[in-house]
């Protein structure tokens, strides 16, 4: 499903480039649940935004369901990145929209017609369905991260990217969070890549991966 070979990545740090990902190699496979772990800075979110065609890396290939995402123009990129799921630590809900239009503002922007139903089954089954209305203020930080979830579960993506999605939250509502995203996934068949500093939630999905001086291990 998810083959990273050989990537390199590195950023612009004055004069000089700094490297971040050295002949990084990973192998996700398919509906396989993976958490990805280290310090802090060690390149885990870089790993993520280059899955997730946010980067583009400077040499290596990104193969995801088949195909190469490195080779991509823009356009093919963009849609590519339409097809998956992203959820990040600071929820980025837009304050203005309610819980609804917040949940399917990506799928309005693609011009995805929905079935109200379809997103009302949604919210139910995340335990929001009574805050549809609410705006995000309205909100604890763990019903905001449900309609995080919601967001980007709803259109069934190829694969989920979660960056820190319990970075807000205390442990319980840590493991309420990940559990559910752990069952939406088994029952959609969708790969998750979790990025998160917790060792006990790394380790109640199917897989670690570490990264650690530049490359990928587990």
């Amino acid at each position: 499903m998810v083959e990273v070979q050989n990537v390199v990545f590195s950023r612009r740090d004055g004069e000089s480039r700094r490297e971040i990902l050295s002949d990084l190699n990973l192998s996700i496979g398919k509906n396989e649940q993976v958490a990805v772990v280290g310090d802090s800075g060690s390149g885990k979110t870089t790993l993520i935004h280059l899955i997730g065609g946010l980067l583009r890396p400077d040499s290596g290939s990104i193969i995801i369901d088949g195909q190469d995402i490195t080779k991509f123009n823009d356009t093919a990129q963009a849609r590519y990145r339409r097809s998956l799921g992203m959820i990040f630590q600071h929820y980025q809900l837009l304050s203005v929209l309610n819980v609804y239009d917040n949940i399917t503002f990506q799928a309005q922007l693609n011009n995805i017609k929905l079935a109200p139903q379809t997103v009302k089954t949604l919210a139910s089954r995340l335990g929001i369905a009574d805050k549809l209305n609410a705006l995000p203020h309205q909100l604890s930080g763990g019903e905001q991260q449900r309609v995080g979830i919601a967001r980007a579960m709803l259109n069934k993506p190829l694969l989920l990217l979660a960056d820190e999605p319990t970075g807000n939250l205390d442990a319980a509502k840590s493991e309420e969070v990940v559990s559910l995203l752990r069952q939406l996934c088994q029952e959609q068949s969708v790969n998750l890549i979790m990025v998160t500093h917790s060792q006990h939630l790394a380790n109640s999905l199917d897989r670690k991966v570490t990264i650690e001086n530049k490359r990928a291990y587990g």
